[in-house]
């Protein structure tokens, strides 16, 4: 059993520096004409809570949805991996997915989770060392989408990329083009790439996915709301803010929005951001894909479309893709 932690250049932010940014970032989006604020503050150890328990929803079909692709078909999958390769997950969270493509390779030389968590990424390893004791894992703690370093030896054997759960939705189709891209030039020429990616379906059971019936989608959005008041001292009101989701078929997207049910105000420092009954602030996209398209935008950021595999009722898509 390996288990090699790396820490890149492009680790997590110091506490300081993480507050500070997170103060920024949220000063620049409500400062915006249509307000927002980035989804990736969706995940402190209470909104990772909150979204696993939107992933076991009876309305949230994505996780299991993909699961049961990978279940059924992951020997087809993993078939496609080079021989002897080590497999890089960017993004990586919880390993069961990627339980999922190992079991049918005790082949491959290494697996690399990258995620910014350096905590969560030493507790999935050991986890996994456990049940996989032949595989080295060499996690590496690092924000997938800038430029990172792949550990000593990796890069230069054979190298495939896993990036499941339907992620690439949640960036604008020239960046998720850009994200692809990038990822070609970490894995190199001749590369595979395993990537989910959900479907567009009928619009009612997108909406309910969603904003589900228990409202834990509901407060996993206002949790932004409750970190701005912990972490950064705003003064607001969580409860004066509503959830809003809704599918916009001309952009192909979810929208996820906190609604302000009144005139209030936010105080964050000596600023203050005005909201009238109605007005909005964006917190989330999510798009969702034709298999046509996907494969368009894929072909785009230099990539081959080899093989898909979706669900029975087409609800998602797990796509093979190999780097020019």
């Amino acid at each position: 059993m390996t288990i090699n932690p790396v820490f890149t250049n492009a680790k997590p932010l110091a506490a300081p520096d993480a507050r500070r940014q997170f103060e920024d970032d949220v000063v620049a989006g409500l400062s915006a004409p249509q307000k927002f604020l980035s989804a990736k503050y969706f995940y402190d150890a209470a909104g990772s809570d909150l979204f696993e328990a939107i992933t076991d929803l009876p309305e949230y079909y994505p996780t299991r949805t993909e699961l049961g692709i990978l279940d059924a078909k992951g020997a087809e999958i993993a078939a496609l991996l080079p021989e002897r390769a080590s497999l890089v997950e960017f993004g990586s969270g919880s390993t069961v997915k990627v339980r999922r493509l190992l079991v049918h390779r005790p082949d491959l030389r290494a697996y690399v989770p990258v995620d910014v968590s350096e905590t969560f990424l030493q507790s999935e390893a050991r986890a996994l060392a456990a049940d996989f004791p032949n595989l080295a894992i060499t996690p590496v703690a690092a924000d997938f989408t800038r430029a990172f370093t792949l550990p000593d030896g990796v890069a230069r054997e054979a190298v495939a990329g896993f990036f499941p759960g339907s992620t690439i939705g949640n960036f604008e189709p020239p960046q998720a083009t850009h994200l692809l891209a990038h990822f070609g030039r970490v894995l190199g020429r001749g590369a595979t790439l395993i990537v989910g990616v959900d479907l567009v379906k009928d619009k009612a059971i997108l909406e309910a996915a969603y904003d589900d019936a228990a409202g834990v989608t509901a407060a996993f959005n206002r949790n932004l709301l409750v970190r701005m008041a912990s972490e950064l001292g705003a003064r607001l009101d969580v409860e004066g803010f509503g959830h809003r989701a809704f599918f916009d078929p001309d952009a192909s997207r979810i929208e996820m929005h906190l609604v302000s049910l009144r005139e209030q105000t936010i105080q964050l420092g000596d600023r203050t951001f005005a909201f009238a009954e109605g007005e909005t602030i964006h917190t989330e996209n999510s798009y969702k894909y034709t298999l046509d398209a996907f494969q368009a935008l894929a072909s785009a950021a230099g990539w081959t479309p080899r093989s898909v595999w979706t669900d029975p009722e087409n609800l998602f898509s797990v796509h093979a893709l190999t780097r020019i």
